[in-house]
């Protein structure tokens, strides 16, 4: 394994941990000091409020957890599933994968956390236009996640399309490949 590689994955890992470590924390100012819990909303600016929100179910609310086997199932199931994006990312060797994945990751395993903690994933930001809200409240995990996937699927229509694009001729007479 290259050493290009392995830093690669070692700053995956450490975005990881600090997506994780940002959403958490941002969590915990909006829950302790500024008590969003209590006030329910505050306002920022005309565009952007801070608002309470539990979410108890995975992404846009489906698969809400009405019971505690629920919660734990759905702990359960995201926790496999960051597992397998752990294991994609340390498999990846481009820093634009890992990048992508890293964020998941990260994102992933801050709204695990809130979900074994409490119960539900603490949502918070409320970007709106009037009553038009073009996404619903969230977090910053869920928009590290957001980001990544969008990272992850740009990578994979540009690569693929650059790579039929390319002649296999010229392919196998790149200096990269020789």
């Amino acid at each position: 394994m290259s050493s290009i590689v392995t830093k690669n994955r070692l700053i995956g890992l450490a975005i990881a941990v600090i997506v994780c470590a940002a959403d958490q924390y941002i969590k915990w100012l909006v829950r302790v000091p500024l008590e969003l819990r209590e006030k329910g909303v505050i306002e920022l600016i005309p565009f952007f409020d801070l608002r309470w929100t539990q979410n108890f179910g995975v992404s846009l609310g489906m698969f809400e957890a009405t019971s505690m086997e629920m919660r734990w199932i759905l702990v359960l199931v995201t926790a496999l599933i960051a597992v397998v994006v752990l294991v994609w990312m340390l498999r990846e060797r481009s820093m634009g994968e890992i990048l992508g994945l890293s964020l998941i990751l990260g994102g992933a395993l801050g709204n695990i956390y809130d979900r074994y903690a409490w119960g539900y994933v603490i949502d918070y930001a409320d970007l709106h236009f009037g009553e038009f809200r073009p996404f619903l409240i969230f977090n910053i995990a869920d928009a590290a996640i957001t980001i990544g996937v969008l990272i992850i699927l740009a990578r994979s229509f540009f690569l693929r399309d650059s790579e039929e694009s390319t002649p296999k001729d010229a392919k196998a007479a790149s200096p990269e490949t020789n």
